[in-house]
């Protein structure tokens, strides 16, 4: 099964820069989602999640908050 990765992100962020760099390190695929630019996809993060804050990963349905390795290799199989 493909694994699909959501990452909920803003170009200041650090959290988010590094989520998306560990990613990139394991050779995960992911879509980058700028919710400062796209409003409706804001609202969908913060219905997912509950939260405001970025990062939000949603990998394969399982949200994550944050910058967590271990959620993420967990969600990931890994």
């Amino acid at each position: 099964m493909a694994i699909k990765v959501t990452v909920y992100s803003t170009q200041v962020c650090p959290y988010c820069r590094m989520a998306k760099e560990y990613l990139t390190s394991k050779g995960v695929p992911y879509e980058d989602v700028d919710v400062s630019k796209d409003h409706a996809k804001a609202q969908e993060m913060i219905d997912k999640s509950g939260q405001m804050g970025v990062p939000v990963l949603d990998i394969n349905g399982t949200i994550i908050v944050g910058f967590d390795k271990e959620a993420i290799d967990k969600s990931l199989g890994r």
